[in-house]
């Protein structure tokens, strides 16, 4: 295993003697609009540690390393045309005092409670950033994954939590990018249903989340037919932005429904973590610059 290098050190010994370098940071920071120039965003995705969720592939520790992490993802946040990061409140933190967020959007992930695996799973707690902490870091928006299980009544405390949160992000002029899915429990856990309308239905469910829908983006998955993003996507007005998921074995495959998809008219960009953080080939910059060559 490779020894953390030199700024990883340090970054321990700061959080050791100096655990206010994290407000310092994140007070010195400087921001920049949501969208930028080209209206478009790429956004990368790193908050799966916070949930359990550490697997790659066939790697089950693979995100399990922080400091191999926080490498990868200070590669992929200096390439260009890459706009941001969304994790838990550790990991922005980390990158906070590695200097990584300057001019970037900083997204923070709010309900991390559902553990990957756990019975709970879908009694979804808003465990990690409250709308308070983001405002208060000068973050630039919230994200909550919103997975709805008919047969499971945790999925209604998540519901009506999500639609709270919903409330108090416009109250702060806040926006939160809502990730729903409908899923269903299989013997061999849960599984999220891509089919045209499911995604259509949970699309619809999200939006009309709270009080005022005026700071509401949409993270939505690609359908298991890619061909029905045009419907899908007439769901809802509001802003949204593709979930890239892991692509397997098959990138190119996975880059071409990106791609269609980018077309639509209420696309805005892409949010991609592991398929990127981790490719196959081990080439993150070439990754991240696909990517951004989509858009």
């Amino acid at each position: 295993m490779t020894p953390p290098a030199a700024g990883l050190t340090d970054l321990v010994r700061l959080r050791a003697h100096r655990p206010e370098a994290v407000a310092e940071a994140a007070a010195a920071r400087r921001r920049r609009p949501l969208l930028g120039p080209t209206g478009r965003l790429m956004i990368i995705a790193a908050d799966h540690p916070a949930r359990g969720a550490l697997a790659v592939g066939d790697d089950d520790l693979a995100m399990a390393d922080r400091f191999d992490l926080l490498e990868r993802l200070r590669l992929a946040l200096a390439r260009p045309g890459v706009d941001g990061v969304l994790a838990g409140a550790d990991v922005l933190e980390d990158l906070l005092l590695l200097g990584a967020l300057e001019d970037k959007v900083v997204l923070g992930s709010m309900n991390r409670g559902g553990l990957a695996g756990a019975a709970f799973e879908l009694d979804d707690r808003f465990t990690g950033h409250r709308p308070a902490d983001l405002a208060s870091h000068g973050y630039d928006a919230g994200k909550l994954l919103l997975r709805i299980d008919h047969d499971d009544p945790g999925s209604l405390d998540t519901l009506h939590t999500a639609a709270r949160t919903v409330d108090e992000m416009a109250a702060l002029r806040l926006p939160v990018f809502i990730e729903p899915f409908l899923c269903h429990r299989t013997r061999e856990g849960l599984r999220t249903d891509l089919g045209a309308t499911a995604v259509t239905t949970s699309i619809a469910i999200a939006s009309g989340l709270g009080g005022t829908s005026a700071y509401t983006w949409l993270k939505v998955p690609v359908t298991d037919d890619p061909d029905d993003m045009d419907r899908v996507m007439r769901a809802s007005t509001l802003p949204a932005v593709l979930l890239g998921g892991e692509v397997g074995g098959d990138p190119d495959t996975a880059y071409e429904k990106w791609r269609g998809a980018l077309r639509l008219p209420t696309v805005q960009g892409l949010v991609v973590g592991r398929s990127l953080l981790y490719p196959a080939d081990g080439d993150v910059a070439g990754a991240v610059d696909t990517a951004v060559g989509l858009l």
